[in-house]
């Protein structure tokens, strides 16, 4: 059975575009949700990765993640994460992506 995974865009008045997954982050999902996310640090300045329904990230999902950073970074660009709870945050705070990412409680917070 294969994983499915929710995206959706959402500008942000204080310049960020929000981009909401939801679902699991894993090796089945990790292909269209890098390449949704390319897209979208190609054209955004700011752009803000929504985990607060993510409920599982697999070691695919945190080259995902760190990709998409370096992307943004080597283009001068922004690229952080919020809402990440549970075992996602658990993973994400073992694995020091927290710190690289500067991982977020909410969107509140940018």
């Amino acid at each position: 059975m294969a994983s499915e995974v929710i995206q959706k865009e959402t500008r942000l008045a204080n310049g960020w575009l929000a981009w909401s997954i939801e679902g699991r982050i894993d090796v089945a999902t990790s292909d269209s949700i890098y390449q949704s996310g390319e897209e979208i640090v190609n054209r955004e300045a700011k752009t803000v990765m929504d985990m607060s329904r993510v409920d599982y990230i697999s070691s695919a999902g945190l080259r995902v993640l760190l990709r998409l950073l370096k992307k943004a970074k080597k283009e001068g660009k922004e690229f952080t994460v919020v809402g990440a709870t549970g075992p996602v945050k658990m993973v994400l705070v073992d694995s020091n992506m927290d710190t690289l990412l500067n991982l977020r409680e909410s969107l509140d917070d940018l």
